[in-house]
Parts: C-alpha cells; structure tokens; sequence
C-alpha cells in the first residue's frame, strides 16, 4: 500500500470547473480517497477541450485529465429521491463533502451541512463560491476574474493603470481550491478532539483579499491606492525584468550586498558612485539604472548573464516559456513533471505533488476516470449493495 498521509479519510466530491477539482485532486494526490460524485451525463468539466485535437487524449480535455486523477467516478442522479438516498448512505461513510455549487445551491439538493449532519455528525461540509454563503453580494456568479477583479489584484497588475491585467494562472480559482484543502485539513484535525464535524465556507473573494497580505496593510496605513509598476518594485532596486538577446532575465537586489556583486558582474563606472551604495540613491535613480542594465544586458544571452550573475551570487532568474520551466533540471528533480494516464493506457505529463513529506510521501497517479467507472464498485464496497440492487438502480436510470 501507498505510504500517504490522508489514507483512509473519504472524501465525496460534487465539484465542477477549476476551483473545487483542483482542491480534490490535492486532496486525492496525498491519499484521500475521492469519489467524484457526477450526474448520469458526467459533470460539465468533462466537455472543456474534449474534442480539442491539440489539447485532449482520447476525448478527456486537459482541465478533465489533470484534476480528475485518482478519483473514483460514482454517477448518480442527486434529483431523484432514490439517488438523493444513496447519496445519504454514502455520507455516513465518508469524512468529507466538498461542493462549488453557487449560495443556496447545496440547500436546494440536500447536500448542505444542515441536512447531512442529521445522517452523520462527523461530516465535514465545504463549500467553494465566489463570495462565501452569506452576505449582500453573496449571490454574484463569479469565475476566476470575476473574484480576480472583486480582490484588487489586477488593479496593480501590469504596467499602466488605465489597462488593469489579470494574473496569466487562474489565481481566483486555484486560491480557492489551495484555501479549502486548508480549511478541511483543519477541520478534519478539530474532529479528533470534538468527535463532530463542521462546515468549512471557502469565498474565492476571501482568498484574494487574504493573498493582498502586507500590501493591504500598507494601504490602511497611507491611505493610498497602489498603481500597477510592472515587474518593478515599490522599494528595491533594481528590481524587474531586462531584456536580453535571446529573452528576459530578472534581477532581484534587496540588499546592498546584492548590489555590492552585481557592480562586480556589470563592470558600469557610473555604478560606482557612492550614492548608489544605499537603497535611497538608488532609488532616486531607478529609471537611469534600469536603462542602463537593459542596454548592457541586451548585449548577450540569457544564459551568459545567469552563470555570471548566479555565480556571484545575485537573485536572478530566466523568464521561462511553460517548455522553459517544465523541463528545468530543479523541477525535473522534485518530480514536478509526472505522468498521468487516461483509462485507455494513453499517457501525457502533467504538474506532480508540491506537497513533499519526508515519511508520508509517496506520489501515484490513478487515471481521471471515466462518467461512473466506480460506481458498481463503490456501492459493493461501500454500502453492501448486492449486484441485482445495483441492476435494477441502473435499469431504473438512478445510477450509471
């Protein structure tokens, strides 16, 4: 057996799109046994990019084949009365129901806190939504950028105030999912001393006003709205990215000392004007050094400067093309490239685990599933079902 630290918690999944599939599959990958918990024509992720020659594999789009590993797929239909009854009995078995339904969705079916704690008091409930359960904007739809826009993010993305950029990875939704593992990891350790389940309320507009962290702080104190400055820094300098012959590096020199071995690296006289010894002066200057690091770097190789700067020592990086960062030799070693496959065998690579335990850590990857895979299986093991039970839900189009 697999050495994985949620081994044996049991997680009901009801999540759809990005934001809840890809908390599950965290989840999932360190050992939780989900059991995706779809309707009888599957959830709707499994249509993103499906037919998409470039970006799917025997009809399982990207979105559906990433955040869909090692998950069980159990098709029931939640709108009868006797799936809404199946459902029941599987919450009495399980640890965890995560959904990302819109407010008042969770009511509507049956499956919110209120109602599967009457079937076991140990369940732990989250809800994933755009603006949390309650509250006057709670009912808003919201998607990545709808929650990216709401959190003032993109208000200090990018170069110009008058052209506000959200950030190029889904941060609304993926701040979502990562804030939920949180909440029901945290959950699931209160029950070992309460013996009682909670429910975890997770608001994609929660999670970016958290991510703001000391820039809202900053805010409170000078009462000011920050501007978008590219890849520049508020107080650092230099600090942003400069074009080389074949792409961008970035610099990133926080300290004096930093600045101390970049004159050495650069060899520019003007830099050796004692006033660019501190922060303050080379503030003052930001635009003149700036230019000037950009005129000489744009005389040779991203990696000619890299060796130099990184062997003095000096926070650099490429800026990486996706080919660029998932082949790197770091990401390579950390087994952040895998290989997930689709239930017909065809394989493809996707992101690892970033979680990495030095006991409790093993990664395997199971395929996504196909719509009701499990189902037989789960109702066997689960529930005790015997195969003519099982049948005759099927036949009767409660199952699938």
């Amino acid at each position: 057996m697999f050495n994985k630290p949620l081994a044996g918690i049991k997680i009901l999944d009801l999540t759809h799109m990005l934001s809840g599939p890809y908390g599950t599959m965290l989840l999932a990958d360190m050992g939780a046994d989900v059991i995706k918990v779809e309707p009888l024509q599957g959830e709707g992720t499994r249509k993103l990019l499906a037919n998409d020659p470039d970006n799917s594999l025997d009809g399982f789009g990207a979105y559906f084949i990433t955040l869909n590993r090692n998950k069980r797929s159990v098709a029931i239909d939640l709108k009868t009365q006797q799936g809404k009854e199946l459902f029941y009995q599987l919450v009495k078995k399980v640890d965890v129901v995560v959904s990302n339904f819109g407010p008042g969705v969770p009511e509507r079916l049956g499956i919110d806190y209120a109602t599967l704690q009457r079937h076991n008091e140990r369940i732990i409930t989250c809800t994933i939504t755009g603006f949390g359960s309650e509250g006057p904007g709670a009912n808003r739809p919201a998607f990545d950028q709808v929650a990216q826009a709401f959190g003032g993010g993109m208000s200090i993305t990018g170069t110009d105030p008058a052209t506000p950029i959200r950030a190029g990875i889904p941060i609304g939704d993926l701040g979502g999912g990562m804030f939920a593992v949180m909440g029901i990891q945290a959950a699931l350790i209160e029950r070992f001393s309460s013996g009682k389940g909670q429910h975890v309320d997770i608001s994609m507009l929660d999670c970016q006003i958290s991510m703001l962290n000391y820039m809202a702080t900053m805010h409170f104190l000078s009462k000011q709205d920050p501007y978008p400055i590219g890849n520049g820094h508020f107080v650092h300098v230099p600090y942003n990215s400069y074009k080389t012959q074949d792409g961008h590096i970035i610099l990133a020199v926080i300290t004096d000392n930093f600045w101390q071995n970049l004159k050495g690296v650069v060899q520019i006289p003007a830099f050796d004007d004692p006033k660019y010894d501190g922060q303050p002066g080379r503030f003052a200057d930001k635009d003149f050094i700036d230019q000037t690091l950009n005129v000489l770097f744009a005389t040779n190789t991203n990696a000619y400067w890299i060796e130099r700067l990184e062997a003095a020592r000096i926070p650099c990086a490429p800026v990486n093309k996706l080919s660029d960062a998932l082949s790197d030799q770091q990401v390579l070693h950390r087994k952040m490239v895998v290989e997930i496959a689709h239930p017909s065998g065809a394989t493809t690579k996707a992101p690892g685990n970033p979680i990495k335990l030095s006991r409790s850590h093993q990664d395997s990857f199971s395929p996504a599933p196909y719509i009701g895979q499990d189902t037989e299986q789960v109702l066997q093991q689960e529930l005790g079902l015997p195969l003519d039970n099982i049948a005759a839900l099927r036949q009767s189009k409660i199952i699938a």
